[in-house]
């Protein structure tokens, strides 16, 4: 029997059957809501590397890693790799914000489009390079997750080394939300404590943070993706994270889960995202952008739509402004297998990473809403 090649047995069959299984995004017959929608990225080709805002880097390092030769997974997870190792940077690997006990649990996951393999760790502590990880686990083990102390465990049987990834900058804004939780408790809240009556020591590397420390209490989110497509047409992707700042010791979020943090399929592109991990876990969102890419939509097309089927899908009123949006935010972002890229927000002026022949850039993502939240 003649095999038919994937991409010309897809251009056949109709939307409903690529989507059996999966929740609808829109009724059967309705025309797509973000048909009309264009963006720069539509019209690229060839190899390319996509990524979060704070990837700029890791787009620059994974595709001069991508020349070299080198596999698209370690391409991609040397240039994330980049994102952990910067204790400035509070939304992954070293420096990344703890957990509520002011523990440090990092998330990462990596899949690797020419196997369609995928590895992923969750909870692990004391290991600043996650997604190194997570590569091993798709790599040497027949499995896709590891979490918590069998993470750790295979990460030092792996040769990783354990060490601190508190910094003073996120113990010190731990210390912060910590202290100011509540009135009710034996912590008093900065507005609580009696002026001192002259002048207060504090050690050098206390009052280099000091303007960090007068900054308001918030629980932020923060994550880096990335995914690339090299010049034999193979995609990878990769997403790391330290998870919500103050979660609950254990929580996971959809960074490290396959299908709504992070991934790929070779034949048709990849897709990421950062933001609310709850949402993405609810939606499955990645693997929802790669599936309307395969549905025909463009990588920008697919991540509105599925930034849109989020939106749809948010029923609890706590997750809701005065003005019946959504009161968090998302990001998304894709490319195809053909070279084409593109992200949304779910609110407007958000920017993404992208490197290609041109050099490493920061572009304008579509967005859902066309105002900003009420309360940024």
């Amino acid at each position: 029997m003649q095999s038919i090649p994937r991409r010309s047995f897809l251009a056949g069959v109709p939307a409903a059957a690529l989507l059996a299984g999966v929740a609808r995004a829109q009724p059967t017959g309705a025309a797509p809501r973000f048909a009309g929608v264009k963006h720069e990225g539509d019209a690229h080709k060839g190899p390319v590397c996509v990524a979060s805002l704070n990837g700029l880097r890791a787009t620059a390092r994974a595709m001069e890693l991508m020349k070299q030769g080198y596999d698209p997974a370690d391409c991609i997870v040397q240039g994330v790799r980049i994102i952990e190792d910067d204790p400035e940077d509070t939304s992954v690997g070293y420096g990344g914000l703890p957990n509520e006990d002011g523990v440090v649990e990092l998330d990462a996951s990596v899949m690797h489009g020419p196997t369609h393999k995928c590895g992923s760790v969750a909870g692990i502590r004391n290991i600043k390079n996650p997604a190194m990880v997570a590569l091993l686990v798709l790599r040497r083990t027949d499995h896709c997750l590891l979490v918590a102390e069998g993470a750790l465990k295979f990460a030092k049987q792996m040769g990783f080394t354990e060490e601190n990834l508190l910094t003073e900058r996120a113990r010190l804004e731990w210390q912060k939300w910590r202290e100011n939780m509540s009135k009710d408790d034996d912590r008093l809240n900065d507005d609580e404590r009696d002026a001192p009556s002259g002048k207060v020591w504090e050690e050098p590397r206390h009052a280099a943070l000091d303007d960090f420390r007068k900054a308001p209490v918030q629980h932020l989110t923060g994550t880096v993706h990335c995914s690339i497509l090299d010049t034999s047409n193979n995609i990878a992707s990769c997403t790391s994270t330290s998870g919500l700042s103050w979660k609950i010791p254990g929580r996971v979020g959809d960074s490290p889960i396959i299908g709504a943090g992070n991934y790929c399929d070779n034949e048709v592109g990849a897709g990421g995202s950062t933001g609310r991990g709850e949402a993405n876990l609810q939606n499955l969102s990645a693997r929802m952008i790669v599936e309307f890419m395969a549905r025909g939509m463009t990588p920008t097309q697919a991540c509105l739509e599925s930034a849109q089927r989020v939106v749809d899908h948010t029923k609890e009123k706590r997750l809701r402004g005065p003005d019946g949006r959504v009161n968090f935010d998302l990001k998304f972002y894709a490319l195809n297998r053909d070279g084409a890229f593109g992200a949304a927000t779910l609110f407007p002026g958000g920017k993404f990473a992208v490197c290609d022949e041109k050099g490493p850039r920061e572009v304008p993502a579509a967005s859902v809403y066309d105002k900003p939240p009420l309360n940024p």
